[in-house]
């Protein structure tokens, strides 16, 4: 059994709150200030598919969330896992997208090297709530 980076905490913490407040506000540079010179991060579906690599694609991608979910998506972590060097979080995701309620699990890991995130990968549910 692997144990917790205290370092590595710290950094996902750090950044999971700044991920979870652009989700909210639409401000994402805070986020992406977390964020690694050789960033990648996976995404399982739409235009930003597989693995995608840098910190420009990925705020491509994070202005493309903010047009899906213009009024912001709530965060509601379930659960935290974690080893020496990523931390997982289970969260349930709450919203409008594209005028539709939004309601999902997700699992979102952050993948730490030093005091920056190197890797975020999404894994959502398969349920949306659309159109009720």
């Amino acid at each position: 059994m692997y144990e917790a980076n205290a370092n590595t905490l710290r950094v996902a913490d750090k950044a999971f709150q700044a991920f979870a407040q652009g989700l909210d506000s639409g401000a994402w540079t805070p986020f992406l200030d977390c964020l690694s010179d050789d960033f990648t991060f996976w995404f399982p579906a739409g235009p930003f598919k597989g693995l995608n690599h840098g910190k420009d694609r990925a705020g491509e991608f994070l202005a493309m969330v903010s047009k899906v979910f213009p009024e912001g998506l709530t965060l509601t972590v379930q659960q935290v896992t974690s080893n020496p060097t990523t931390v997982v979080y289970e969260v349930r995701s709450r919203g409008i997208m594209l005028g539709q309620p939004y309601d999902n699990q997700a699992a979102i890991a952050f993948e730490i090297k030093g005091d920056r995130v190197c890797a975020y990968r999404e894994y959502l549910g398969v349920v949306f709530q659309l159109g009720q």
